[in-house]
């Protein structure tokens, strides 16, 4: 199945008419994978009326062969390990541990950043709707799904506009529900999927998060007016 997105709106809007059995679910959150997710999340999550926040996935470079990752650390302090790319590093807990540290301070500058002194949140015991605007080898939502795992979320999902079919399988075999609305056979990159694919900012993902904890802010007051 094969089809092109305007923009990453419009695929956030698509994405959450697939998704409409979550709507109105107190213990659902949204969570975009900076920096281009986080415009579709957003759609999403205004839709099924649920929080909105970022889920900050950072790889784990082997030094010396920083394309080879040994693992990855994720929002809420939670670190995945290879242990295979592990066993073949030389001191690799030495290693792991000094680069582990350098990219902890990354992710929690990027999370002051972005959430502006608002806390990160609960996700033991919630369903975790993970959005990016496509998948390409993966390798950042898989992380992204163990990491939720060991969060103690209790539900995993996965949804995406664009992905290649078997990405799009992977996923589906690691979380608990997947959503890939195109799987194109002939998958080169997620932009080709666009007809908009500009660059999304750090301003764009702090205002979007901005925007959706207010209108959630809001529409508690509403729902908490009728139920009086």
């Amino acid at each position: 199945m094969e089809r092109a997105f305007p923009n990453r709106t419009e695929a956030g809007r698509q994405l959450a008419e697939e998704l409409g059995k979550y709507v109105g679910r107190e213990d659902v959150i949204v969570l975009g994978l900076p920096r281009g997710g986080v415009p579709v999340a957003y759609e999403v999550a205004k839709r099924l009326r649920a929080p909105l926040d970022v889920f900050i996935v950072r790889k784990l470079g082997v030094p010396g062969f920083e394309e080879l990752a040994a693992g990855a650390i994720a929002s809420g302090g939670v670190r995945v390990l290879n242990e295979e790319v592990m066993r073949a590093i030389p001191y690799a807990d030495e290693a792991i541990e000094a680069v582990t540290a350098r990219e902890t301070a990354e992710l929690e500058r990027r999370e002051r950043i972005y959430r502006e002194g608002r806390p990160p949140p609960e996700l033991r015991d919630r369903i975790a709707i993970l959005v990016d605007d496509g998948l390409a080898t993966g390798a950042t939502m898989r992380a992204a799904v163990k990491a939720l795992r060991q969060s103690g979320a209790a539900k995993v999902v996965v949804a995406v506009p664009v992905g290649p079919p078997d990405t799009c399988l992977e996923l589906e075999q690691l979380a608990d529900e997947t959503t890939c609305l195109s799987t194109p056979p002939f998958f080169q990159a997620v932009g080709q999927y666009y007809e908009d694919f500009s660059q999304t900012s750090d301003a764009d993902v702090r205002e979007l998060l901005s925007r959706a904890a207010q209108e959630m802010s809001e529409q508690n007051q509403v729902d908490h007016n009728d139920r009086r």
